[in-house]
């Protein structure tokens, strides 16, 4: 198929060979209103005003139970290894049956697999242990 032009242009009839932009600029332009209208009903949220509070340090009680994880994923309770995870449960079988119960503070080391800390967590669980924390180091000051 060949394209063919007359042998003699007139001045009217000059071939125009540059991109109209204008289709181009109204879409953008009404996608840009589209943008500003829908963005502020996308991020409101309930009016709530949040109260401001400090970190408070909580002073262990001699009744809270440290369970700590290695990097290695080592269980200890307070310093005395656990190799065994039907000892970890019987412990806190124990202290589940206790009234009050005592808090269970789990302390992870950030190298430590999270499936080690989720067989802690499912084994306090499974004990009915109510009040389960995990100890962190407070953020350096900058």
């Amino acid at each position: 198929m060949a394209v063919s032009y007359p042998a003699e242009l007139d001045d009217d009839d000059v071939i125009l060979s540059e991109i109209n932009t204008t289709p181009l600029v109204d879409v953008m332009l009404v996608l840009l209103i589209i943008f500003l209208i829908t963005i502020p009903v996308v991020s409101a949220s309930v009016g709530v005003k949040l109260p401001r509070e400090f970190n408070q340090l909580n002073q262990a009680r001699p009744d809270n139970v440290i369970i700590s994880i290695t990097a290695s994923n080592d269980t200890f309770w307070y310093d005395l290894p656990l190799p065994e995870r039907t000892e970890l449960q019987a412990r806190l079988k124990a202290l589940g049956a206790l009234q009050p119960q005592p808090e269970v503070h789990i302390r992870a080391d950030a190298g430590a697999d999270y499936a080690a800390v989720a067989k802690v967590v499912l084994a306090a669980q499974q004990a009915g242990i109510v009040r389960i924390g995990f100890l962190t180091e407070p953020p350096a000051n900058r």
